[in-house]
């Protein structure tokens, strides 16, 4: 149950202008509140991947939550592995959403978190079995998007899996509508307003920039993967297991 103060009501009183969105204070704040009722099947994505987790990590490997946000993603990933002799890394460039994360590491027991403050694009990946970018990728320049991809891929053991979760666009104008009205029908059945939903989808238009899942499965291809699987689907947001 949330309270005033965790309620995710940014956009909830009409803004003359709409400024990008960015992670700041006031998302740290609300941000579980936001994810889970913006974004369907996110609880369910989160407890997969660590369970994927379990599956694919390599004893005395790195773990990496690239973009890890509060990071719900790294303590999913810690509880499945703690036997495996494993390092954990979690990068954010927002401090605000770090600070938030640290402190939710120091409550779960959990292999050794390291937490870097910097852009993605700026971590060497290494030695890692698990590579996660959930719902990541997307904030990224669309042309900077496949050397991130074969940075990671050149980081990553031979028997490693990548966790790619994305919001997408539909195949076709016909798709991404249906796609589109059914998201904001998701959000209108969890509580937001018409103008929330318009003025943060304003607010992400230009920042987060959504593609097809065939130029997703295209570039993971080209950035070194031989296998790319698609495990989840709801309406636009997808997740998929790419192997090398």
């Amino acid at each position: 149950m949330t309270d005033d103060k965790t309620r995710d009501r940014i956009y909830a009183q009409r803004q003359d202008r709409i400024d990008s969105f960015v992670f700041d204070q006031r998302v740290a704040a609300v941000f579980p509140d936001m994810i889970s009722r913006s974004v369907p099947g996110y609880a369910s994505i989160i407890g997969m991947i660590g369970i994927l987790a379990k599956k694919h990590a390599v004893r005395g490997s790195n773990l990496y939550d690239l973009g890890c946000s509060l990071g719900a993603v790294t303590v999913s990933m810690g509880r499945e592995v703690m036997q495996r002799d494993c390092r954990l890394v979690a990068v954010d460039n927002a401090s605000a959403m770090l600070e938030k994360a640290e402190e939710q590491f120091a409550r779960h027991d959990l292999p050794p978190v390291q937490t870097l403050c910097c852009d993605i694009r700026d971590v060497t990946v290494s030695n890692a079995s698990v590579v996660v970018l959930n719902f990541t990728l997307q904030f990224l320049a669309v042309e900077e998007r496949l050397t991130l991809l074969r940075n990671i891929r050149a980081g990553m053991l031979d028997d490693g899996v990548l966790i790619l979760s994305e919001k997408i666009s539909g195949a076709d104008e016909q798709e991404d509508e249906l796609l589109i009205e059914l998201h904001h029908a998701f959000k209108r059945a969890n509580g937001y307003s018409d103008l929330e939903i318009s003025q943060k989808r304003a607010s992400l238009e230009e920042v987060l920039v959504p593609e097809t899942i065939a130029i997703h499965r295209a570039r993971l291809a080209e950035a070194g993967f031989s296998r790319v699987d698609l495990w989840f689907q709801c309406f636009n947001f997808v997740s998929f297991v790419a192997r090398p």
